[in-house]
């Protein structure tokens, strides 16, 4: 196994189970938020709010195109599939684990879009972004993992433990 790339929803726990995941696995960590913020020198909402959402994914799709690495667990922002060749070169270097959760539960998680730095078009809601998002997530995954139990939502460590037996397990694909 090479890399492990995450995608899924602001707030699916792509960065804090990225980093519990990398020590299980033994692998790097590296969260391309923060790779754009510091090839930028900004915040993401930052640049969302001075250039705009079409330039911000211009952007991201650059700090995308520069990960080349081994043996690291890639957290990726939320709007990383809106960039086809960004996904496509991320699936060159890895599988792509995409992290599934309930809109109820991204709701519940998250408290202000506005601060964020979640890539939205002018009107759009969580709802809207969700179904978009969703069907990208689907598309681009080799590996979907159900954050919830039973309809009830784990922990970070559960599901960092869960996805490790996961993708340590030749043959399964979701769990």
């Amino acid at each position: 196994m090479s890399n492990i790339i995450l995608i899924g929803m602001p707030a699916s726990g792509k960065s804090t189970l990225g980093v519990m995941l990398a020590k299980l696995l033994g692998y790097d960590f590296l969260d391309t938020d923060l790779l754009l913020q510091k090839r930028v020198g900004r915040h993401l909402q930052a640049v969302l709010d001075e250039e705009g959402a079409e330039r911000f994914k211009a952007l991201e799709t650059e700090a995308l195109l520069s990960v080349a690495c081994e043996k690291t667990v890639i957290a990726t922002g939320g709007s990383a599939v809106y960039s086809a060749r960004g996904m496509a070169h991320l699936a060159t270097l890895g599988r792509v684990v995409y992290l599934s959760l309930p809109l109820s539960e991204v709701k519940s998680r998250l408290s202000d879009l506005s601060t964020r730095g979640v890539v939205m078009e002018k009107g759009e809601t969580l709802d809207t972004l969700y179904a978009t998002r969703k069907a990208l997530y689907e598309k681009y995954a080799d590996v979907v993992f159900d954050e919830t139990e039973n309809g009830k939502a784990r922990t970070m460590a559960q599901n960092a433990t869960a996805l490790y037996q996961l993708l340590t397990t030749e043959g399964k694909e979701t769990l």
